[in-house]
């Protein structure tokens, strides 16, 4: 071709040769088509098997790396060659797109892996400790857990002494509107698990506390009450499930029949915590749901049992309904708040319920708060059921009678030892037994997890059996010298109900405004504010009073005498 003759050029494009230009080369005055670079941009991202997404490691996803905006197949995978790809002898050297490797990972910014990673984004220790040591719980795992450790049981034998003070109105509004308040509660933590802003699961209370105030703030306010509710409730446990023993034994034996030296009350403690400690050897949170479904089955049937025992026998002659009233003004007041307390210390368990949502797989399609919900509704549906009868029932079949100490499981062998059946009352007592071994299993668990997390992180490695197994039997018989040493702890309700109110009732709302952000002034922002500073509020009031009854009306204090 005459490179002279401009006028043949210009009419007609002249497409680019393959290979670049060498240096030097005069420039074409034609206009030139450029290479489209499109399609290599648009490639759809390769997406890894959904099952890889619940993997701690994430160590087997492909291996993708990009190259100038290009995709590359895995290693050991024949590349797709597109028809209109260029080859690679037309790139010039000294232009050369450098390579960019990613980790494995980590997919293109954008693609569907990438959100679902922000579910899945764990820490590696968490393979090492008991709560998070298995993740493949579900919505029937977690109606087990919660049923083992909400409000049935032994907290909610007490509720009949409340109505004592409150009277039917108040009573029945008053618990009312706390279950109302903490399943609301509730269900702020289940959301509050999972951050897809940040990729990080909160599998413990305390753990979304820090990283949500700080750790010098949890360290004030969190870390006090959440171990109690772990250590002082297994310590309520031994009491009540050792005291239920030597009751079964009365109940079978008939009195002294069966042996002349009965054991003590301390040794009943002793024999329950042996068998606490032995059950507790589970490895970890999921390993401990036949369990949970025992100590669940065993609470409906129990509170059941209760109830329409007493309901059945009829109310007792001369029972009164009014209100304990106080000689003074204040006192009345003290002794409202104090109900309050042993209200707000049936509603305990909010401190179990990220761990427990800790154990279910989680991915963007299939977020575990997903089934855990599901597995909330169900559970306190059926609490719902056994909370309300066991409560009215018993304050109407005893009223003022009811027993402070032990509340309407007292008032049931205290009044009807003689025209119940033994083989009743012997069933009652050991439900309660089984139901106070297996309550005793989840709320040991975060302190479990607890002490072996501090092993791990100095080691760094999981820590050995022979020393989890130390711990556990530690924790158990330290528990057993608590009980032995102050066993007029179960006296105390009113009181430890006003510690333990924050983590139900109040921290649940501050943790979903520091992290949700609502809109100031809408309806969320106005509710959780409400009933944060209304929560911390009757926390200090109920403290106060609580500690003002016991001043008034006394307590027997007996160290080491059970």
């Amino acid at each position: 071709m005459n490179m002279g003759d401009h006028s043949e050029v210009s009419s007609a494009p002249i497409t680019p040769r393959p290979m670049t230009p060498r240096l030097g080369t005069p420039p074409i005055s034609a206009p030139i088509t450029p290479r489209p670079m499109t399609p290599r941009l648009m490639t759809p991202p390769i997406s890894a098997p959904p099952s890889q997404f619940h993997s701690p490691s994430l160590s087997r996803s492909p291996l993708l790396i990009s190259v100038g905006g290009d995709q590359v197949e895995p290693a050991g995978k024949t590349p797709k060659t597109s028809k209109t790809s260029t080859p690679r002898t037309s790139r010039t050297p000294n232009f050369r797109t450098p390579i960019i490797r990613t980790p494995r990972f980590i997919t293109p910014l954008g693609s569907p892996i990438r959100k679902a990673l922000r579910f899945t984004k764990l820490d590696p220790q968490d393979a090492w400790l008991p709560i998070t040591e298995s993740r493949n719980g579900n919505a029937y795992y977690a109606a087990f857990h919660t049923l083992s450790s909400g409000i049935i049981g032994i907290q909610a034998l007490v509720l009949p002494v409340a109505f004592t003070v409150l009277g039917w109105t108040w009573g029945t509004i008053c618990l009312t509107a706390a279950f109302i308040w903490q399943l609301y509660t509730l269900y702020l933590l289940v959301h509050l698990h999972e951050s897809p802003e940040t990729g990080m699961r909160f599998s413990r209370y305390l753990q979304l506390f820090n990283a949500t105030f700080g750790e010098k703030m949890g360290n004030i306010f969190a870390i006090f009450p959440i171990m109690y509710l772990s250590g002082g409730t297994c310590v309520a446990l031994i009491i009540m499930g050792g005291s239920t023993m030597k009751q079964f034994y009365l109940t079978v034996c008939g009195g002294a029949a069966c042996s002349p030296n009965p054991p003590t009350t301390a040794e009943w403690y002793l024999i329950f915590t042996c068998a606490a400690v032995v059950l507790s050897q589970l490895p970890n949170l999921n390993s401990i749901a036949g369990v949970s479904l025992i100590g669940a089955i065993t609470a409906v049937t129990y509170c059941t049992m209760i109830w329409v025992v007493s309901v059945a026998e009829g109310r007792l002659s001369g029972v009164s309904y009014n209100p304990v009233s106080s000689s003074s003004e204040i006192g009345r007041i003290f002794d409202v708040l104090n109900a309050l307390g042993i209200i707000a210390f049936a509603f305990r368990g909010h401190n179990l319920i990220l761990e427990i949502q800790a154990t279910m797989p989680s991915d963007e399609k299939h977020p575990s708060h997903v089934p855990m919900w599901k597995g909330v509704k169900f559970s306190y549906t059926i609490i719902a059921l056994c909370l309300y009868p066991l409560t009215i029932g018993g304050y109407w079949a005893y009223g003022q009678l009811i027993p402070s100490d032990g509340g309407v499981l007292a008032a049931l062998f205290q009044y009807h030892a003689r025209d119940t059946s033994q083989v009743i009352l012997g069933l009652t007592s050991l439900f309660v037994i089984i139901n106070a071994v297996s309550s005793f299993q989840i709320y040991g668990m975060p302190t479990f997890d607890d002490i072996e997390s501090k092993y791990t992180m100095r080691k760094k490695k999981p820590c050995p059996r022979w020393l989890r197994a130390l711990i556990r039997a530690l924790f158990g018989f330290g528990c057993y010298l608590m009980a032995v040493a102050l066993p007029f702890v179960s006296k105390l309700t009113g009181l430890l109900g006003g510690f333990a109110l924050p983590i139900t009732l109040a921290y649940p709302c501050f943790l979903w405004l520091k992290t949700k952000k609502p809109k100031m002034y809408s309806p969320s922002w106005f509710i959780n504010w409400g009933l944060g500073t209304s929560g911390m509020g009757l926390s200090v009031i109920v403290i106060v009073a609580s500690i003002y009854v016991l001043i008034d009306t006394g307590i027997h204090v007996s160290f080491f005498n059970p």
